[in-house]
């Protein structure tokens, strides 16, 4: 039986551009995996977007599919690029050009989670690495890429909504100097991914829901981001991080209790945002 890396929920109608997505909230965990890491279940969750997936979940009462992967970043990172492979961590692979995420031991195939800390005791073979990509990265980027290009033809355009969370403390470090510190960042990249107008409306609805927000600034997009991004051919990606300490208990990794608010908050923006992509702004522009 084939497992599928990622849950997705459509809308019973989809009337709107809007996709909304969660490469780095996976939690299927392969049993071989964690016996073998140098970590502990909790520790090796570290990296997760923990429960993002459950933030976003009114997705589909508002027009919009939801792609949540179930792939866990620690196992394969679905916001690298399927070459950004890591030799320090494979073996069989030759030496390639500076790559920052690569050298620090988040390639596609991460060496550590948050904090740098090692998962591996060793290495693993080319093939086993290869394995890896063909069932969980390709299957993920196949059925995304599939779900913007229905976007795009039936609404003349593709917006991503690219879901993750932010560890406070590394908002915090990182904002240092502000009067405050965002609790949402949106990336784009610089204007890269996404029109001002569609990175706007997204501000807008954060800020309408209470939520305090900075642009690309301490974090500016990642893989998704730079791959899918085309505004010029009317597709375009945000990145959104939240600060992970406004719905859960980090140490932990549990919801805390505020965690329904802000989900019920998520809820007003997806709304917004969704309704945003119902209309024709592609086609007018022509």
């Amino acid at each position: 039986m084939l497992i599928l890396p990622y849950a997705l929920t459509l809308p019973k109608i989809r009337d709107t551009s809007v996709v909304f997505a969660s490469p780095h909230s996976g939690r299927r965990y392969p049993l071989a995996f964690v016996k073998g890491s140098l970590l502990d279940e909790r520790t090796i969750r570290s990296s997760e977007d923990a429960f993002v997936d459950q933030l976003y979940a009114a997705a589909p009462d508002h027009g919009a599919p939801l792609l949540a992967a179930t792939t866990p970043r620690a196992y394969v990172d679905l916001n690298r690029g399927a070459e950004e492979l890591d030799p320090a961590v494979i073996n069989g692979l030759r030496r390639v050009d500076h790559n920052p995420r690569v050298a620090s031991g988040l390639g596609v195939i991460p060496r550590v989670v948050a904090g740098g800390r090692a998962i591996y005791r060793g290495k693993m073979s080319l093939g086993d690495a290869q394995t890896r990509l063909a069932d969980h990265w390709r299957p993920y980027h196949a059925a995304l890429q599939s779900l913007l290009q229905d976007s795009t033809d039936a609404f003349g355009e593709a917006i991503l909504i690219d879901c993750h969370s932010m560890p406070h403390e590394a908002v915090t470090s990182l904002s240092k100097g502000w009067a405050q510190s965002p609790e949402v960042v949106l990336g784009d990249r610089f204007g890269a991914s996404a029109s001002s107008e569609v990175v706007s409306h997204v501000e807008e609805a954060f800020k309408r829901a209470g939520f305090r927000t900075s642009r690309n600034t301490p974090f500016a997009g990642a893989y998704m981001a730079q791959h899918y991004g085309r505004p010029s051919r009317n597709q375009h990606v945000v990145q959104v991080e939240i600060d992970r300490a406004l719905y859960m208990n980090e140490r932990l990794i549990r919801p805390n209790r505020d965690f329904h608010e802000i989900q019920q908050r998520l809820a007003m923006v997806i709304k917004e945002i969704a309704a945003f992509g119902q209309q024709d702004r592609a086609l007018a522009a022509e």
